[in-house]
């Protein structure tokens, strides 16, 4: 009986992801701020804090309407983790709970991914929300609800020198 927990605890450990460097400073920084406000309060200015705290590249060399936060990912072909940013443009969003039809819409906002529940199902750490103000605070994310506009992910890398 002790082998067989033993071998289920080891199995599950080597099941755990470890954050890069760079992501789990990010959710260091989000947990210091967590029901602040950081800045002005603007959404983007989360993702300026915790890119700057954490050391990694943010693109500001342009006047594009979307800002580059890293290595763009495809959540359809790569693993999503905890301090990957989102930029959202655009964005209509549509999902039913039981016999009820929810929508929102985001035409630009960034996000942090604070928790990953399952493939494309997140919980956010965003600010200048009608949920939580100029405040820092966590919501869920479904990529599944999207129904129109741009959902870009970007993994932190590390500043360019």
């Amino acid at each position: 009986m002790l082998k067989s927990s033993l071998l289920i605890l080891l199995l599950s450990l080597s099941y755990t992801i470890e954050l890069p460097e760079l992501n789990a400073k990010i959710i260091t920084y989000i947990d210091s701020v967590m029901d602040k406000k950081v800045a002005r309060g603007e959404c983007w200015d989360l993702a300026a804090g915790a890119l700057a705290y954490s050391g990694a590249y943010f693109d500001r060399s342009s006047q594009k309407t979307v800002t580059i936060y890293g290595r763009k990912l495809n959540p359809k072909n790569e693993e999503v983790l905890p301090g990957d940013l989102i930029q959202f443009e655009n964005v209509q969003m549509k999902w039913s709970v039981g016999n009820t039809t929810y929508s929102s819409a985001m035409a630009q906002h960034t996000a942090i991914v604070y928790k990953v529940n399952a493939k494309g199902d997140f919980e956010i750490a965003h600010q200048n929300t009608s949920e939580w103000g100029k405040k820092v605070g966590v919501s869920n994310f479904n990529l599944n609800h999207v129904t129109k506009g741009k959902v870009m992910i970007y993994r932190p890398i590390k500043n360019k020198k």
